[in-house]
């Protein structure tokens, strides 16, 4: 059942909603600059790799600035923490190549998705939170893959791009399901 219990939970609801727009609109962008950019891994490249995390970053601050009233965040400072570490370790794999890009960006995923679907599940009484936790299940899946990908012949970042949409696609899904718990229904 999607429900919204409080007026703060309301609040938080619709500053949810309004943040998992902007991040299906920042992956779609995203990931159609990485596909236009991905035959080579040169300094835009590199930049847009950083980037990604760097927004995921921005998000965490703005969702955990609006969800104060309802507790500790930890698990949103987890993944300010997860998602800095990872823009540091995407700049300096960014320089080695695709193999070292894919795995970073694999453990980076991997460690991010636990902590989405954590969060997502302490969220659930909130409603619109099934597509986070769902997202953040697919994310150890596709982190592990793109891990273990790297080692392949011709590893290819046009993968990452596929799961940015993917995600944003989760957000977009969540962002709907929580305006029809904000309204009640």
């Amino acid at each position: 059942m999607t429900t919204v219990d409080s007026p703060a939970t309301s609040g938080i609801a619709q500053a949810l909603r309004r943040l998992y727009f902007v991040r299906f609109g920042f992956a779609i962008v995203w990931a159609a600059l990485l596909v236009v950019t991905a035959s080579q891994l040169g300094p835009l490249g590199i930049a847009l790799i950083v980037l990604y995390p760097l927004f995921d970053v921005a998000a965490a601050v703005v969702d955990a600035r609006s969800s104060r009233t309802t507790g500790p965040a930890r698990g949103l400072y987890v993944n300010i923490a997860v998602s800095l570490l990872a823009a540091a370790g995407l700049a300096v794999a960014g320089t080695s190549g695709v193999p070292g890009v894919l795995r970073v960006w694999g453990v980076w995923a991997i460690v991010s998705g636990i902590v989405q679907l954590i969060v997502g599940v302490s969220r659930r009484s909130m409603g619109g939170q099934w597509p986070m936790i769902l997202s953040g299940g697919i994310s150890v899946l596709a982190g592990s893959s793109f891990y273990l990908g790297a080692s392949a012949p011709n590893p290819m970042l046009t993968n990452v791009a596929g799961y940015a949409v993917l995600g944003g696609i989760f957000f977009l899904v969540s962002a709907l399901r929580l305006g029809r718990a904000a309204k009640g229904k």
